[in-house]
């Protein structure tokens, strides 16, 4: 399979405020958020889809997938168990052009699609942005103390390449971590619905 082509910068620019569909179902056993498409994404219409961006070979580090899956295998999610979204749909270059009040907006946004498709774990990828989607200035990575709606709430580090603070060894170790903790929640969840 050829790689895909690169979009040119016309391209790139061109791609500001597009959206992208979620990777979602009911029941999932977790839902990964992003905090919005870059304009990469935006381009090629998949999530995280930008070369540098390590979300997909995390994954497949940390145990979630068999193997490395290209953004545009990303529904081959669901047959796992996952999916994605966003909470802010429009594309930009940078998370840093959202207004406070948009990723509020997709806090809101988000706290419904859990309602509605009711995934058992949720992980929003990256603090800055949950802190401000929710309200909660000192919330810290990691499983958090609420739940949002009725899933299991943790906050993941950013994948993005430009998120100097994890190399690529280091942030599959913290997203294998994840995993295993969703796994037992799954595993108590499930069970308890079959003894009832």
């Amino acid at each position: 399979m050829n790689p895909p082509r690169r979009p040119t910068q016309s391209e790139l620019l061109a791609a500001a405020g597009k959206t992208i569909e979620d990777v979602i179902a009911p029941h999932l056993q977790v839902l990964f958020c992003g905090i919005n498409p870059g304009l990469y994404s935006g381009f090629t219409g998949h999530h995280f889809a930008r070369p540098g961006n390590r979300f997909w070979p995390t994954l497949h580090a940390a145990g979630f997938t068999p193997r490395r899956l290209a953004p545009a295998e990303e529904r081959e999610l669901l047959t796992y168990g996952y999916g994605v979204t966003n909470l802010v749909r429009r594309a930009t270059a940078t998370a840093a052009e959202l207004s406070a009040e948009e990723l509020r907006s997709g806090g809101e946004r988000l706290l419904a699609k859990i309602e509605h498709y009711r995934p058992l774990v949720v992980a929003v990828l990256g603090v800055t942005a949950y802190r401000t989607a929710f309200g909660l200035p000192r919330a810290t990575l990691g499983e958090q103390p609420e739940r949002l709606g009725a899933a299991y709430l943790w906050v993941l580090p950013n994948p993005s390449g430009l998120n100097a603070h994890y190399t690529p060894a280091t942030l599959a170790d913290v997203y294998r971590a994840f995993r295993l903790r969703a796994e037992t929640i799954q595993g108590i969840a499930g069970a308890s619905s079959g003894a009832s």
